[in-house]
């Protein structure tokens, strides 16, 4: 996961990669595998004819897939039902990966699969724990819980939807008027973030902005103050071959409220620049190099410069305080000192701000690409700085501490 954090004009956005589920196996006699066998094909009946039924916006069928003893349950889910009129899907669909369990109770750990129409190449994938119980001779749901993550957003309230020309902003507890102008900073983040890294993305975003810090980080499955002061984090899978999967900007109504008109760009663009660059951003690739161009993205045509965007920075460097390497991974953590993690985005933006001055924006770019190429961090930055820019990691820590003293 990685964060910035904003202090007045500035803020904080987040990666946030998604866990995959473990690869699951088991044992037994042949007669019980058989036996489990059917029963797991009559629980995938099941699944199939609910996430049909919310397809087909169908409450009636919804509704006959949930265990009707289950009072409290049924009529959370028929809220959740309805609290998903506004969302534009193009699919929805459970996955069954295995169940625990005998007889007529069991435990299903099934994967949520949906895309949002116009906007996901690929589906959003989030696992749910399912409880089921059997009546009758047929399965029903009677509950469940989310796993490794936080819930969705309809799980929260009635979601309004405001679609801009390239964004979809979805929103529970938000006015119509604030929701235009979150769509309107998207749709002007798309083409600035297109023009500094073209090709290989869906040009378009999807934000989510839920009634409260407390609510968005029920979404992300984290404690409340861990996402204090941050402005928006983007969630999303790294790496993916093809059509990288679905992100979501998710904005903190709190910390985005009180920034200023230029500090709410800054931070659109740059969580879209995370949007854009997810196929090509691996484990190779390190923080100040993921975090340094989605703020190079972000300030590019601002023309602000570095003692405007870096003040942190520049107030270490005027102390005597001159950054001596590149920040580590561990430098943009938010447990640690404010002013640190500040100086770790910014110093990242200097790192990415100093390859396009000095060999072009192509070659920054190219430079990127080349390290998300390699799956492990060893030696990714090394190859990539001799392949594309023709010199060595130690030359190229020589030139940024340069870069960043005359910067100020």
């Amino acid at each position: 996961m990685t964060g910035r954090r904003w202090s007045g004009r500035r803020a904080v956005c987040c990666l946030a990669a998604l866990l995959a589920l473990q690869p699951l196996t088991g044992c037994g006699d042949t007669g019980s595998a058989d036996r489990a066998d059917t029963g797991d094909r009559s629980v995938q009946r099941l699944l199939d004819r609910w996430g049909r039924a919310v397809r087909d916006r169908d409450e009636h069928a919804y509704l006959a897939a949930v265990d009707p003893a289950a009072r409290g349950y049924r009529d959370e889910r028929r809220q959740v039902f309805a609290n998903l009129g506004a969302v534009p899907l193009a699919s929805w669909e459970y996955r069954l990966v295995r169940t625990r369990g005998t007889g007529g109770r069991v435990v299903a750990e099934t994967e949520l699969r949906y895309r949002l129409a116009g906007y996901d190449t690929a589906p959003v994938t989030a696992p749910v724990r399912l409880t089921l119980v059997r009546r009758v001779g047929r399965w029903f749901v009677a509950g469940q819980e989310s796993r490794q993550g936080g819930g969705q957003l309809w799980e929260q309230g009635t979601v309004t939807a405001v679609r801009g020309r390239s964004s979809l902003v979805l929103a529970v507890g938000q006015d119509q008027e604030r929701m235009r102008v979150l769509a309107a900073l998207a749709d002007r983040a798309v083409p600035a973030v297109e023009s500094a890294w073209s090709g290989g993305w869906a040009r378009r975003v999807v934000v989510e902005m839920p009634a409260s810090l407390e609510r968005m980080a029920d979404l992300l499955g984290s404690p409340a103050s861990q996402y204090r002061g941050i402005a928006a984090v983007t969630t999303g899978e790294g790496g993916g071959a093809g059509a990288a999967p679905a992100d979501r900007v998710i904005v903190n109504p709190e910390a985005y409220g009180v920034l200023g008109d230029f500090g709410r760009r800054i931070v659109l663009t740059h969580e879209t620049a995370h949007v854009a660059t997810r196929a090509a951003t691996s484990p190779a690739t390190p923080l100040w190099l993921s975090e340094g161009f989605a703020d190079w993205a972000a300030y590019r045509t601002t023309g602000r410069t570095p003692r405007q965007a870096a003040p942190e920075l520049a107030n270490a460097v005027a102390a005597g305080r001159a950054p001596q390497s590149l920040p580590e991974d561990a430098d943009f953590g938010f447990a640690g000192e404010a002013g640190r993690l500040a100086r770790a985005y910014e110093e990242g933006w200097l790192a990415c701000r100093m390859i396009a001055e000095g060999w072009g924006e192509d070659r920054l770019v190219a430079f990127y690409r080349k390290v998300g190429e390699r799956k492990q961090r060893a030696g990714a930055v090394e190859a990539a700085l001799r392949e594309v820019l023709g010199i060595g990691a130690e030359e190229f820590t020589a030139r940024w501490r340069s870069y960043v003293a005359k910067a100020f």
